[in-house]
């Protein structure tokens, strides 16, 4: 089904209203610092639950993780419905802190505990974490997508697609800051949402002999129950292309291992996941909302894995292989490459009827943008209140300078990322790709936070050199894998274990360095955890529960 006239004017109207309403909400703001990077700390508990989730569901879930529910199955769903349990865990133990520091943004809070040394170092890492990877990933699948959907799949509008999607975002979050980005991800995350389930909907609706979705999931999973298991053996799921899905989710690793590093970095030191949840009214509508996000985690498989699932099932021959002749021709690259990420985008284009490929489309560049937008306030955010202000910053200056650089830099942190973008071609699995590249660097990250939190005789000069260590002993293990397995000197390891082990050793090394400096006194700088910091109230603890039983019971389930 090719992209028509009625799918192009939904398109642009969805396109109207998203940059009507970031223009709208942000009139009158962005005078102010707080105005603009924490959009006057007055998001409610529902806006701060949806614009988690915007921020978060990206081309990198949309595109990346249908392409790893293809390659892998259900198993990938791990890191949407582990991060539900490990929003709680920010909720109750993270947020009180932070939001009783009142922090603009992660970086700050190193400034607090360690020093302004340690600040600057790691500002200048995640800025450029979210320019070379985060930004222009989000930018290559995006443009990817709409290539498929909307041209021939050949490149002829890949250029195009980067540059505009670019732009819509660039439209109302450089002018509006945080509040146009918060707002108008109220908007997105109903739409990426519904356009989510329309495609999993109608492509399970084709896959039934009935057209019914309930026969069509029966049918899917007696097809190929072995990819709804959801903790993996070693050889049971053997990817496409070769390779033993072991490697990507190792067992219960995903439970227990290395899937909480991960996790743990990502929603709870992240600055573009954690920004609005520091724009709260209040701490106990933050929490809400946070359990807000984690319900709608529970969700997202059924929009982003299942999908994947789906396109496995229509283009795998009897034996429940990909081959020429069976499988749809643009599932194959180079040499016989197969391309997984081509899951979402084939579907869209081949099932979704015209008017709801509008809406579809809508719903794709929804999550591309909303996290887009939220990536170029962070990195504007951290450098003009982590760089800019504390060095270039003079007495008499106004709060609109501080405004107007925030904008310049988001400006040129966009252009960068334009320039990165199609260097990212012929990757397979970009959300692999993207979790295992920022596995080098979360675990010594994690390390320095954790102990910064929860142990008070941790000294800046350890945090340091648990930052500086950490990248070399997690190189150290990713060495195995490319070629030197027959040493024995190097352990071939999963990257989730790889990532597990950084983080224990850099702790222990921070442990041992900071006795070693101090002879374990308490530190001037730490966190002191009063009795009641902790305490939530009966919504949060109810939700959480919920959560909670739900978990168990879909592992249950899918074992």
């Amino acid at each position: 089904m090719e992209f028509e006239l009625l799918d192009l004017i939904v398109f642009i109207a969805y396109a109207l209203v998203i940059i009507s309403v970031g223009l709208w909400v942000s009139r009158g703001k962005g005078n102010t610092s707080e105005d603009y990077f924490l959009a006057s700390k007055s998001l409610p508990w529902w806006a701060i639950g949806a614009s988690l989730i915007a921020a978060n569901i990206s081309a990198e879930q949309f595109i990346g993780m249908s392409g790893s529910g293809f390659a892998l199955g259900l198993a990938i769903a791990s890191y949407e419905w582990m991060a539900a349990l490990t929003l709680i865990i920010v909720g109750k133990y993270f947020l009180p802190i932070f939001i009783e520091k009142k922090l603009y943004t992660i970086p700050e809070f190193i400034e607090v505990r360690y020093s302004e040394n340690l600040k600057t170092i790691l500002a200048v890492f995640w800025i450029c974490l979210f320019i070379f990877v985060n930004l222009t990933s989000v930018l290559y699948l995006g443009a990817t997508a709409l290539d498929t959907i909307i041209g021939t799949g050949d490149g002829s509008i890949f250029m195009e697609s980067i540059i505009g999607l670019a732009l819509f975002a660039a439209a109302y979050s450089l002018y509006g800051g945080l509040s146009a980005v918060a707002w108008t991800d109220v908007v997105q995350v109903v739409l990426l949402v519904a356009g989510g389930l329309i495609t999993t909907i109608i492509a399970l609706g084709h896959v039934s002999d009935d057209g019914n979705i309930i026969n069509g999931m029966v049918q899917i999973y007696e097809e190929v129950p072995e990819k709804f298991s959801m903790i993996l053996d070693k050889g049971e799921i053997i990817t496409p292309n070769g390779k033993d899905a072991w490697w990507d989710l190792p067992g219960l690793a995903v439970l227990i291992g290395g899937m909480w590093v991960a996790n743990l970095y990502y929603w709870g030191f992240n600055q573009y996941i954690i920004q609005r949840t520091l724009a709260a009214k209040s701490l106990r509508e933050s929490q809400r909302g946070i359990v807000l996000a984690g319900f709608l985690k529970l969700l997202i498989p059924l929009i982003t894995v299942v999908p994947g699932i789906i396109a496995f099932v229509m283009n795998s021959d009897i034996d429940g292989n990909i081959v020429a002749g069976v499988t749809d021709a643009s599932f194959f690259g180079a040499n016989g490459f197969v391309i997984n990420d081509n899951a979402a985008p084939w579907l869209i284009k081949e099932f979704v009827p015209a008017g709801l490929k509008g809406l579809v489309l809508a719903a794709l560049a929804a999550a591309i943008v909303s996290s887009l937008a939220s990536m170029l306030n962070s990195t504007a955010t951290i450098f003009t209140m982590d760089i800019y202000k504390p060095y270039f910053f003079k007495k008499g200056h106004s709060e609109r300078r501080l405004v107007n650089v925030g904008r310049v830099t988001a400006s040129i942190a966009l252009i960068i990322a334009i320039i990165l973008a199609p260097q990212l071609k012929n990757l397979g699995q970009v959300f692999q790709y993207i979790q295992e590249y920022t596995g080098v660097v979360s675990p010594g990250i994690l390390a320095v936070f954790m102990l910064g939190l929860f142990w008070r005789k941790t000294t800046n000069k350890a945090a340091i050199w648990g930052v500086l260590v950490s990248i070399p002993i997690a190189l150290y293990f990713k060495v195995a894998p490319n070629g030197w397995s027959d040493s024995v000197f190097f352990i071939n390891w999963p990257f989730m274990h790889q990532m597990m082990a950084t983080w224990i050793l850099t702790m222990l090394i921070m442990v041992l360095i900071s006795y070693l400096e101090t002879g374990g006194k308490i530190q001037e700088k730490s966190i002191k955890l009063t009795k009641g910091l902790f305490k939530t109230g009966p919504v949060f603890n109810i939700c959480s529960f919920a959560i909670i039983l739900i978990l168990v019971m879909l592992y249950a389930m899918f074992w």
